[in-house]
């Protein structure tokens, strides 16, 4: 099985390390043809709109939403990967650039500023132990249909959630040593592989 990064923008080292680190083949996506590889994409942390505007730019975005919604794909987004999954943005630019795969709610930049960036032991639904997330101008779930499953929150909101072949975080489980997110989300691929 191979899995992907999004590999336009953002933090993408990390994730392909945490990846490699689960003995699972990792490849860095820029292209319609990579992308046709795998099956699995995580889509990385950086700037949601830049990241949103490239993945129209390279051609990739009409293949992530047709594979994603007919099952051959899952996708993982992390912090702008969530802003691009999402199906509404309270507080994005006027023609917001988006995937629109998730039925949720999002609010860009919910925690702040890059100054206001934090780490906090998270407890995540499946997970016996908690985990240290790592929040750097971190979205937040106002809201999800009954069909998205809120997998861990703050007083916030939901700041990670599953929807079928669809799971996103608010954080950044690359840039912490734990591979408990990157494993539960190959455990997805391989649900659909």
């Amino acid at each position: 099985m191979r899995i992907g990064v999004l590999s336009v923008q953002g933090a993408v080292s990390e994730h392909l390390d945490h990846l490699r680190r689960c003995d699972t083949e990792a490849v860095a996506i820029k292209n319609v043809k990579s992308l046709d590889e795998v099956s699995g994409l995580i889509l990385p942390g950086g700037e949601s709109t830049t990241i949103g505007k490239l993945i129209e730019a390279f051609g990739l975005a009409d293949s992530i939403r047709r594979r994603t919604r007919d099952k051959s794909l899952a996708l993982f987004g992390t912090c702008a990967g969530m802003v691009l999954l999402a199906g509404e943005i309270t507080d994005g630019i006027i023609n917001q650039p988006k995937l629109g795969l998730m039925d949720i709610v999002v609010k860009r930049n919910a925690f702040g500023r890059q100054r206001e960036s934090f780490e906090t032991a998270l407890d995540f639904k499946t997970f016996n132990e908690p985990l240290t997330a790592v929040f750097i101008r971190a979205p937040v779930i106002l809201k999800m249909s009954h069909e998205v499953t809120a997998l861990a929150q703050l007083p916030e909101g939901v700041v990670a959630a599953r929807q079928g072949n669809l799971l996103a975080t608010s954080f950044h489980p690359e840039l912490t040593s734990d591979l408990r997110i990157h494993q539960y989300f190959i455990e997805m691929c391989r649900e659909i592989s």
